[in-house]
């Protein structure tokens, strides 16, 4: 085996020139892996519903020296999926590496939710998810030469929860199996397959805990009881082990989840 790589060893996390799309792109960890990948120099390719928020962050992928390109789809449908990774290919002629950020949860406890909330729940996570995998590796396959698709896991996906998460949990334990299933299927191709599985970070739907009020310093004291870490995540927490499943230092890490959640699931 060779050991070039150890001149520089910073060459694995390399992504520059790499072509990556971005679903649920406008949302919390979809604009935080836009920014990441193209902040280390990938193009990118931002899909979500809403036109405008996508313009905002095509422009700050733009700001840190990235090209940037938006579809308004989201990944609902095969035609969609294909449609994303048509105007990858277009725009930037290849797709090297996905992220599946878009996702979905309406939190009830089962006997009030709605059987089609759960459904909707489980298209947006886990149908979704796989419509968009298996556009992507068409299309990787396609090009021979391997690929990365990272999947949106949590630490949901291995833990149960009181409040009404049943839909949610279900969700993210399929986007774990489809992670080990496709990560043995394209073992042999070059593409890897991993999810990374957060838990609370920083984001406009977290902000509360973060806060000083009384209600916010309760919940965090009842979380942070289980974090060995001993604080709430931030983005950068996530942007790390982002680029490690983008870039060639994890081309022997397929089929795993990937924990960035300050040790909580360890417990």
């Amino acid at each position: 085996m060779s050991e070039a790589f150890l001149k520089n060893p910073l060459s694995l996390f390399d992504i520059k020139g790499k072509v990556a799309v971005i679903t649920g792109a406008s949302g919390a960890f979809g604009a935080l892996s836009a920014k990441t990948l193209a902040g280390a120099g990938a193009h990118v390719v931002l899909a979500a519903s809403k036109q405008d928020e996508l313009k905002k962050v095509a422009a700050e992928c733009e700001a840190l020296g990235a090209k940037a390109a938006i579809v308004a789809l989201r990944p609902s449908s095969e035609e969609n999926c294909d449609r994303i990774v048509k105007a990858a290919v277009d725009t930037f002629g290849r797709l090297d590496i996905l992220v599946v950020a878009s996702g979905l949860n309406k939190v009830a406890k089962i006997v009030d939710q709605k059987p089609e909330d759960f459904l909707d729940v489980m298209d947006a996570n886990v149908t979704q998810s796989w419509l968009m995998a298996r556009a992507a590796g068409k299309q990787m396959l396609k090009q021979g030469d391997g690929g990365k698709v990272i999947l949106t896991s949590s630490a949901r996906g291995l833990l149960g929860h009181p409040a009404g998460y049943t839909a949610y949990c279900a969700s993210k334990s399929a986007v774990d199996g489809i992670t080990k299933a496709l990560g043995c299927e394209w073992g042999d191709t070059g593409i890897t397959v991993n999810a990374l599985g957060p838990t609370v970070f920083r984001s406009p739907l977290t902000a509360w805990m973060y806060e000083d009020t009384e209600r916010a310093k309760t919940v965090r004291a009842g979380f942070l009881a289980r974090v060995p870490k001993g604080r709430l995540g931030e983005p950068a927490d996530l942007a790390g082990p982002l680029l490690f499943l983008a870039s060639k230092a994890s081309d022997f890490y397929t089929g795993h989840i990937l924990y960035a959640d300050g040790g909580y699931t360890a417990g």
